[in-house]
């Protein structure tokens, strides 16, 4: 039997995205955020949602432009501090020694340790309540080599992405392969 826990923000998993803006002066600001993902496949689109209060949320309306860079386990230290600390008073880059680098395709910056950056155009934006939807087109991936596969795509293992628990606001690292999609649900012949 299931017990009814009621309406809360909570589903498994969340990601950590990271994402980059400048502000009007172009300074660079990354800031944490766990509510996002792939909403569109043609144009390829992510979404996420930030808070009105937030210093990127008035970034992303000026700059009609944002990037998501996913850390690396190795990064989880400075991608939480990405969500703690506000752009309006600090430095983040400067705090956390990373480094901000300008995308040649959108007006926002990346973190260039980390291994795999999109790069977006906002197409649109909804209010929703406390928080507003932005939908971005993506206009490119970037990988490190490094986390590239033979094939030529990225490698979720190499890439080493965290996911965000929000029912205890913890982290975690990705689990092990249980198969492969669009397969393993088939019935043997």
């Amino acid at each position: 039997m299931k017990k009814s826990i009621g309406a809360k923000t909570i589903v498994f998993p969340t990601p950590v995205f990271i994402v980059g803006t400048y502000d009007k002066q172009d300074k660079p600001n990354a800031m944490a955020v766990a509510w996002g993902g792939i909403c569109c496949s043609d144009p390829v689109c992510v979404n996420i949602s930030v808070r009105e209060a937030t210093y990127t949320y008035a970034n992303i309306l000026d700059k009609k432009a944002f990037t998501i860079s996913i850390p690396s386990e190795k990064y989880i230290k400075e991608a939480d501090y990405f969500g703690i600390a506000s752009g309006r008073s600090e430095n983040k880059f400067s705090s956390t020694g990373l480094t901000p680098v300008k995308s040649g395709i959108v007006d926002a910056p990346y973190v260039d340790e980390f291994p795999f950056v999109l790069e977006c155009s906002l197409l649109q934006s909804i209010k929703i309540g406390l928080h507003t939807l932005f939908v971005g087109q993506v206009k490119d991936i970037k990988a490190d080599e490094a986390v590239v596969a033979a094939g030529g795509f990225p490698d979720i293992e190499k890439i080493a992405p965290v996911s965000f628990n929000p029912a205890n606001r913890t982290y975690y690292g990705m689990g092990k392969c249980l198969g492969n999609a669009f397969s393993i649900g088939r019935k043997d012949k």
